[in-house]
Formats: C-alpha cells, sequence, structure tokens
C-alpha cells in the first residue's frame, strides 16, 4: 500500500497544494501531483499537474460552488481522495506565515496550537487566516490526520537578538514587536541544497535573494540566518508587487496627519497599492514592466533594482564580506534582465557576470575569476514543508 503526504499552502483567494508518495524503504519523498485553486471568492478555477506536467484536472467553477476556503479544501480533498484510490495519506503539512516569538521549528497541530497560531493573526492579518482556514476544516472532517505547522519566521530565529530589536523601548520587544522576517522555508531549502552547488558555500558568507511578486534577501553564514530585509511583517524591505518595502515613518505620520489615512487605508496603501503598481501605473508584474516602454515602468524597474542593490550592501556588512549571491523566486529565476541588473549593481563587491551563462539560464551565472559566485536556484518550499512533516511523523 503506498504512503502519501500534503502540502497546502493557503493564500487570500488561492489553495496551492503539492502531494508526495513517500518511499518505505529510503524514506525519500517523490512528487506525485501539485495543483491549485485559485479565484476564490470570484471566479474559482482548479488546475492539477502531474510530476511530468501533464495535466490531470483543468476545471473553472461558478461562485456558487466555491465560494470560500471551505468549499475549496472540501473540493481537493474530494479529487485527493479519489486519486490515491487505495493509498493511504499520512499527514498534511501547511505553509504558516507567522510564528511569533516562540514557534522555532514545525509543530504538529491540536486545538491549542491552532489557538495559538490565531492569537498571532495581528502579526499578520492577510496572511494568517487564511493559511489557517484549511487547518480548522481538516480538524473537523479528519481529526485523526496528523497535520503540521510549518514556519516562513521559523528560519529566521537563528539571528542574533542585535539583529532582531528595534530601538523601541524593552516591554514592546518583549511583547513580540521585533524583526521576523519571511520566506524562510524558501531560504531554508536554498540552504539545503548549496553543497550541491559548491560544497565551499556551505559554511560560505551568502546573500539569497527571493525575488517575486514578494520579494526579500537573506543573509546566510554557515546555511544559518543572520539577517534578512523583511522585518516585523512581510512589508519591510525591497519593492514588490504591491507592497511599498522600507519607508520612513514619518511618512505614515503625514500621510494620516494630512490626508486623513486611518490604519485600514493605509493598509491598502501600503500592501495593495504600492510596489511596482504603484510607481508604474500600470501593473504589479515584472513581465509587464520588461516589456513596456513607459518612461514610470523603467522607474519602477530601476527602483526594484536599486533598492535590491542597497540592501545587498547591507546584509553583506551584516556577514563581513560576500562569498555568493543566490537568486530564486519567480523573477530571480526566470528574468535575466533583472538578475543582469542587479548583478552589476554589486560588481564593487568582486561579482563579475557571466553574460552567456545569464541568458542561458545556467545554475551559475558569474565568471570563472569572480571572487563573488552568483547562481540562479529554483526554490521549492512545498518540499521543504513535506520533509518537515515527514520528520514529524517520525517523531511520534
Amino acid at each position: 500500500m503506498n504512503n502519501y503526504l500534503l502540502v497546502i499552502n493557503a493564500g487570500s483567494s488561492s489553495i496551492k497544494f503539492a502531494v508526495y508518495q513517500t518511499d518505505a524503504s529510503s524514506n525519500q519523498l517523490v512528487t506525485h501531483a501539485s495543483g491549485q485553486l485559485d479565484g476564490i471568492g470570484n471566479q474559482p478555477n482548479f488546475t492539477v499537474k502531474n510530476h511530468h506536467g501533464v495535466t490531470l484536472v483543468e476545471r473553472t467553477l461558478s461562485v456558487n460552488e466555491i465560494h470560500d476556503h471551505r468549499g475549496a479544501i472540501t473540493l481537493i480533498l474530494a479529487w485527493i481522495k479519489d486519486y490515491l484510490a487505495d493509498g493511504v495519506l499520512l499527514a498534511v503539512g501547511h505553509r504558516i506565515v507567522h510564528g511569533g516569538q516562540h514557534f522555532s521549528a514545525p509543530v504538529l497541530i491540536d486545538a491549542s496550537i491552532l489557538a495559538a497560531l490565531e492569537a498571532l493573526i495581528p502579526l499578520a492579518p492577510l496572511h494568517q487566516p487564511h493559511n489557517l482556514a484549511p487547518i480548522r476544516v481538516l480538524l473537523e472532517t479528519l481529526p485523526a490526520l496528523p497535520q503540521v505547522a510549518c514556519f516562513d519566521t521559523a528560519f529566521h530565529r537563528t539571528q542574533p537578538v542585535v539583529a532582531q530589536r528595534f530601538a523601541l523601548p524593552q516591554h514592546f520587544f518583549d511583547d513580540g514587536v521585533r524583526h521576523y522576517g519571511f520566506h524562510g522555508l524558501s531560504y531554508e531549502y536554498i540552504a539545503s541544497v548549496l553543497s550541491e552547488l559548491d560544497p565551499a558555500l556551505v559554511n560560505a558568507r551568502v546573500i539569497v535573494a527571493h525575488l517575486g511578486n514578494g520579494a526579500s534577501l537573506c543573509a546566510l553564514q554557515n546555511g544559518r540566518s543572520m539577517a534578512t530585509t523583511m522585518g516585523f511583517s512581510p512589508l519591510d524591505g525591497l519593492v514588490m508587487g504591491t507592497r511599498c518595502g522600507t519607508i520612513d515613518p514619518g511618512v505614515l505620520l503625514y500621510l494620516m496627519a494630512h490626508y486623513g489615512l486611518d490604519a485600514q487605508a493605509l493598509e491598502q496603501l501600503l500592501y495593495h497599492q504600492s510596489g511596482l503598481l504603484g510607481v508604474s501605473g500600470i501593473s504589479s508584474d515584472m513581465r509587464v514592466l520588461l516589456a513596456s516602454n513607459d518612461p514610470l515602468a523603467l522607474e519602477a524597474i530601476a527602483l526594484f533594482v536599486y533598492r535590491i542593490g542597497r540592501e545587498i550592501g547591507s546584509l553583506a556588512a551584516a556577514l563581513g564580506g560576500l562569498d555568493a549571491l543566490v537568486f530564486t523566486g519567480g523573477i530571480g529565476e526566470h528574468s535575466a534582465v533583472i538578475r543582469a541588473k542587479v548583478c552589476h549593481q554589486a560588481v564593487w563587491l568582486g561579482l563579475e557576470l557571466d553574460e552567456t551563462a545569464n541568458q542561458a539560464g545556467k545554475p551559475c551565472i558569474s565568471t570563472l575569476n569572480s571572487s563573488v559566485s552568483a547562481w540562479v536556484v529554483a526554490t521549492d518550499e512545498n518540499r521543504m514543508i513535506a520533509l518537515h512533516t515527514l520528520q514529524q511523523l517520525n517523531k511520534t
């Protein structure tokens, strides 16, 4: 009988998932299928592909069929039950954006853990509720099925305290107002495969650039997070698709005083109306901007790259130097243009780009003479979650 794990990554309007088969003899994971149900509450669309990329399901649904996360996860589970046939679903692993100051490792979920994660919703109001929705459904419908929470913040708990502090009174820090950092599952995966790129990278000073609609950088030393650009929330740091990144707090005070913006209006502005979309007035999609000759599109791209270059300098200072730069995420993996622009920003650190390798999408895109190597690595957060889930099962 075959055994399987399910990984769920639930967002505000979509649920992405992946099915892995466990090899009993080697305890390894084999990808079986992956898919998503997006457009929840609007125009739901359900797609699934197997590990060869062959489409297994492609269905457009009505909002009456799927109008919330409960309906979405119910449909996904029904499909998985049919797909697995006589196979056994051992457990479900979930991506949880925020683990707060106490969850520094994956954990088996029960009612008390769920309550603790719900208490963290104010720290990630646009992400956490959606991450938790499938957990509630599964606790109600399949209470005996083990569920594991894997946190985007956990990887960064290795950072020194000084890297986690804001210059605020101590009681705020004690209450959890601190730099958390995000994209941790992606960074953890990249750290786990550095030895496959070059054994010397395991103990090296590495900056990983996770560039996508959400974007951040992480400074790694010996494979551990030492500093990162996102802070208390996923708003901080780099320019993103619709998020502003780092902004002077005085600007927020000014917007409140002179434009009458309240907390809700600021949240809408900073999360949904800023970043590449806000600067360009055209799109949050880097592909659209790169194809445009509009001056504001060019300005948005320039700002995106400038802020990455500046933050690379900051993280290199935190590491005391730099040995390697790794690109990952949707833009980092697929845009040779952006990679080239970022690498040119890092010439002063000793990075010399191999233009031919970069255009060809090779794993290593720096020259042999470059003192800082540059790499392109496809991240795999789902596999990281599946591995953590399997490890938690093996502990029980």
